[in-house]
């Protein structure tokens, strides 16, 4: 319970100031004080940037062992499995299995840890964790009074809706940080309310970003208050795209180039794979000189798609039934993945929802 109780008072410092002063890279400061902790991505340099979908804020973290070396680590180098990770999260924080949500995971890319962002309770009462595992499958709880950070708030956030679904519940749905830029999706409170926000940093400023309109084949509608549920940045005839997976179960491509303050862009939606389905995370690999896109779903399992037709494949404009598009395999050895991110160019970590609970592991690259 002394754990737990270190984390509230960590957790609870400057409640009212969710925002550090912007400045041309994280700083030395009390450490970030989150409302909520969701989607994470790490830049190249070990940089950590995490949404607080509550505060529609997207923070920028040095982490402790940002500067980790071969051979004097700060913990064992890499990570390894863990069997019901969510009841030893639970009591690291005091609680059980029942009692805490993994929101996201991210590796690291020196040391390949692996990182969950953790929600301890539900509803208003939720507090935030971040809790790191390594290449010896110790559990830490990161402290955030010794990490420093800036953030930057998303303009004209989505109305927190009471039931905690939709409304500021997906502010921020997911991130991604490429080429210098960190790119969001989310909802807005604008009528045209998905949105993707390109944002540079170290942090200075953020726009109204771009609202994104997709046709939507299984509904046979355009759609512009659907957000974008998962994506991943990808480089497509040489022009940097936004693949992003929609719920029931669009996948749209988005060049970024289009992405200007202001702008309302058109998606090109290149694929349908089938109705009742929220996509959950998307990775892109390459494996045998060729790059694929990995899709984990909640009703469809795991499937692989080669992304070789994807410059090339004709839109999706009229309804269809059932899936269309690119073709895409279902990989029937990973199953109930809510998670996962690239580990090294063979394998990838996963969180797996298993009979006793969640288990962390690595995987093979299918």
């Amino acid at each position: 319970m002394r754990t737990f109780t270190k984390l509230t008072a960590v957790l609870l410092l400057a409640v009212a100031s969710v925002s550090a002063p912007l400045s041309a890279g994280p700083t030395p400061a009390v450490g970030p004080s989150f409302s909520s902790i969701g989607p994470l991505a790490f830049g190249p340099d070990g940089t950590l940037f995490a949404a607080d979908r509550t505060a529609a804020s997207i923070v920028a973290m040095k982490l402790p062992d940002f500067d980790v070396k071969v051979g004097d680590p700060f913990g064992t180098l890499g990570t390894k499995d863990v069997e019901n990770i969510d009841s030893k999260v639970g009591a690291l924080l005091g609680t059980d299995a029942a009692g805490v949500t993994i929101t996201d995971l991210a590796v690291h890319p020196t040391t390949k840890h692996t990182y969950l962002s953790v929600m301890r309770g539900t509803g208003p009462t939720a507090q935030p964790a971040l809790v790191r595992i390594d290449g010896a499958g110790a559990i830490s709880l990161v402290a955030l009074e010794t990490v420093s950070f800036t953030s930057v708030a998303l303009p004209n956030p989505a109305a927190v809706n009471p039931n905690g679904r939709g409304g500021r519940a997906q502010s921020v749905t997911d991130l991604a940080f490429v080429n210098g830029r960190v790119y969001v999706a989310g909802l807005s409170n604008e009528e045209f309310a998905s949105k993707l926000w390109s944002v540079g940093y170290p942090f200075a400023s953020v726009d109204n970003g771009a609202s994104i309109e997709i046709y939507h084949g299984n509904h046979g509608a355009l759609e512009t208050r659907s957000p974008v549920m998962a994506f991943v940045p990808y480089t497509i005839g040489g022009e940097l795209n936004i693949l992003a997976g929609y719920t029931c179960t669009p996948l749209v491509k988005i060049p970024v180039q289009a992405l200007k303050a202001g702008t309302k862009v058109v998606g090109t939606t290149i694929a349908e794979f089938g109705a009742g389905n929220q996509p959950l995370d998307l990775m892109v690999y390459r494996k045998d000189g060729k790059d694929f896109l990995l899709m984990s779903n909640s009703r469809h399992g795991v499937i692989k798609i080669g992304t070789d037709g994807f410059a090339t494949a004709a839109p999706i404009t009229t309804r269809i039934g059932g899936t269309a598009g690119v073709t895409f395999e279902t990989i029937t050895s990973m199953t109930n993945v809510e998670q996962m991110d690239l580990l090294d160019a063979g394998h990838t970590m996963v969180i797996t929802r298993g009979a006793s609970g969640r288990n962390l592991n690595v995987v093979v690259l299918p």
